[in-house]
């Protein structure tokens, strides 16, 4: 199964993506559908609305509002040792706000205040049933299903203080999409290439089995915390190969191309621009 959010004369619809077609559902987005399905409704019987062809669809965000984007930093033994850091005994979080979200194809917002706009291609994780408490062997049933996001970030406000939130919600920096993919498809994510090249060139290869924590970890541990909810998104950090760490440093201007990929789940592209140009807010 694979749902997505896309963009029609109607505003946004949630859509059920085949092989060359999106069927279009009544619903604004996937967290809808999402939360039906949760409740025991029958993928077959959602209502539909419409039918797109899969090469004209615009992607929105597939969760256009989720109630928390929970993130996790140094993840990856990889970029653990290209950053000279021990790794982590727990999982290091920290959170985005809704409005930083933005398309599969839209625009990255490069904000004037930075000068610092740094890659980070990233496995992400929509929760798909309520929990709290959660046994890590229990966890992976939590999980609706996986898509890629580029956890675009300003170095120089990450760095600012210890708190890394403001260098990583800037408003429409964030690509994620272009779909939901269920576990099934993809074996829980477990040993995906990703990639992340800028202007055509690799910045980053990996595969999700260099995490540290892995999804299982991070579910159950984020749920002793807040009760996770149908929607919600985790992103799972970033492999090797970020800019700041490059002899010298290399960071995103306007202009710059960044693609965006993990095997099976799909591709961003996305356009670097100053900030305010082109911008779309789904919130």
């Amino acid at each position: 199964m694979k749902l997505a959010t896309v963009l029609t004369a109607a505003g946004t619809r949630a859509g059920i993506v085949g092989a060359s077609s999106i069927e279009l559902l009544e619903y604004d987005d996937a967290l809808v559908a999402l939360r039906l399905l949760d409740s025991g409704a029958d993928l077959g019987t959602l209502p539909r609305v419409g039918e797109i062809a899969l090469e004209e669809a615009r992607f929105a965000p597939p969760i256009i509002r989720p109630e928390k984007i929970i993130c996790v930093g140094l993840n990856y033994y990889g970029h653990a040792a290209e950053a000279n850091l021990p790794v982590p005994s727990t999982p290091m979080l920290f959170s985005k706000y809704t409005r930083a979200m933005v398309g599969a194809r839209d625009n990255i917002q490069i904000p004037s205040v930075t000068e610092k706009c740094d890659w980070e291609v990233e496995l992400g994780v929509i929760i798909g049933s309520t929990g709290r408490n959660i046994a890590t062997k229990d966890a992976l049933e939590m999980v609706a299903g996986y898509s890629v996001i580029n956890d675009i970030t300003m170095r120089d406000w990450q760095k600012r203080t210890s708190q890394f939130l403001p260098g990583k919600t800037f408003e429409g920096s964030t690509p994620f999409g272009p779909w939901l993919v269920s576990p099934d498809e993809v074996d829980h994510a477990r040993d995906l290439r990703l990639r992340c090249l800028v202007n055509g060139e690799v910045m980053q290869e990996s595969s999700t089995s260099d995490m540290i924590f892995d999804v299982a970890d991070v579910i159950a541990y984020v749920s002793e915390v807040i009760t996770l909810v149908p929607g919600d998104v985790i992103a799972m950090g970033t492999p090797s190969g970020i800019g700041s760490t490059r002899t010298p440093p290399v960071f995103l201007q306007p202009g710059d191309t960044v693609i965006s990929e993990i095997e099976g789940l799909g591709v961003l592209e996305n356009l670097c621009v100053p900030a305010g140009e082109g911008e779309i807010n789904y919130v």
